[in-house]
């Protein structure tokens, strides 16, 4: 079939197979080209098939040279329906580990429910013994604990309504977008979803277990941003559950004797998740620019990569600030770099959009998300949607 992208919204509908593919093996070129540093050697990537999750098990992969277990909830394509671009960013990633005869296998459905904590701890014991590395690195809009209450996170602010600049994504044009503020219902389903109580749950089922190497380290990964951002982001719905993460990470360390929980905080980038959110596709189409024209701009696996290779794994041990964070928004929270947002945040509007924004880079990001956008690739030729991943294969 001759695959498309539809467009609603945020979302793409469509997914390329074959333009995923492309996308996979960049990164992993990139990453193969900062070489290999000695740490993990089993990893499991909890939310392993886009974005920054992808971004991991390519950087394990290839800067670790480790055995993957990754557990994702994608959708394989059927009949006129593509498959979700993380089903076929997975079958190329697999694919690659083949010919490197290095290990790697996927796991399909609800990270969230009992029975995949059981089956990744099942796999772990019969395929690889223990892991020494588990990236947290879940996005989801919903989710069922343990007592089998689903609870459903939202994007809002909390106390007063906020009304600020936002980037229409329809026609890219500059609006005023105002957010009422979230419940405390809707406050607390968002920290369920999002926030750390599932991170610490997938610790302890499997230390419990005996799954987890000794002095294992677990990292999620988390953003705080600029105080732009603030009133729909780290003090929003999504703020409180990122803070609600970050107190995980000190409950996780302390109650799992051997393990050392770590949040990553990393730069903003254009993912599924983000995209979604009011007032930050503006900012990080403004941040775009301006680092870019500094020459310090960073996509998910140049982050990755710096995270595995310069941060997570040094001679004296992972490099942190004083509240314990790895700060891979270094880069974005430079001084001279807010500035610069802060002067194009007041002036931009819809004339001048192109003058203060990246417009174009944040749509390649977009695009490249679901599979379009690359110039090796002929988009207008038939294409077998179904792309089997090896390993749910089996």
């Amino acid at each position: 079939m001759v695959i498309k992208p539809k467009i609603r919204e945020f979302i793409c509908t469509t997914a390329h197979p074959v333009g995923c593919a492309v996308s996979v093996d960049k990164q992993i070129s990139h990453s193969a080209s900062k070489g290999s540093v000695d740490g993990a050697k089993r990893v499991l990537v909890i939310g392993c098939s886009t974005g920054y999750g992808l971004a991991s098990r390519i950087s394990a992969l290839e800067n670790l040279k480790a055995a993957t277990l990754g557990v994702m909830f994608e959708r394989p394509a059927t009949g006129k329906r593509t498959a979700t671009p993380g089903w076929y960013n997975t079958a190329e990633f697999e694919k690659a580990a083949e010919k490197k005869g290095i290990y790697a296998k996927t796991l399909n459905g609800d990270a969230f429910s009992k029975e995949m904590k059981e089956k990744v701890i099942e796999t772990i014991r019969k395929d690889l013994g223990t892991v020494d590395l588990v990236i947290y690195s879940l996005a989801a809009p919903r989710r069922t604990d343990a007592q089998g209450v689903t609870w459903t996170s939202c994007l809002k602010t909390t106390g007063e309504p906020y009304t600020e600049k936002s980037l229409d994504l329809r026609d890219n044009t500059i609006v005023e977008k105002t957010i009422e503020p979230a419940t405390e219902e809707e406050i607390q389903g968002t920290i369920k979803v999002m926030g750390g109580e599932d991170w610490a749950e997938w610790i302890r089922d499997l230390r419990e277990a005996g799954v987890l190497a000794d002095q294992a380290l677990t990292v999620a990964y988390s953003y705080i941003g600029p105080e732009i951002t603030y009133p729909i982001y780290y003090h929003g719905t999504i703020g409180a559950a990122k803070q609600h993460l970050h107190k995980t990470a000190e409950e996780i360390t302390k109650s799992n004797p051997g393990v050392r929980a770590l949040i990553s905080v990393n730069k903003g980038l254009v993912t599924q998740a983000s995209a979604a959110i009011p007032v930050v596709p503006l900012y990080f189409s403004i941040l775009y620019k301006v680092m870019k024209e500094k020459g310090i701009h960073e996509g998910c696996i140049q982050q990755m990569v710096r995270l595995f290779t310069e941060k997570l794994y040094t001679d004296n041990g992972p490099l942190t600030d004083e509240n314990g964070f790895i700060r891979m928004d270094d880069l974005e929270m430079r001084e001279d770099v807010q500035e610069e947002i802060r002067k194009s945040w007041k002036a931009v509007n819809t004339d001048n959009i192109r003058e203060y924004c990246d417009i174009d880079g944040y749509w390649e990001d977009f695009y490249h998300m679901f599979g379009f956008g690359h110039d090796s690739v002929d988009y207008d030729a038939d294409v077998e949607a179904q792309v089997a991943i090896p390993s749910i294969n089996e």
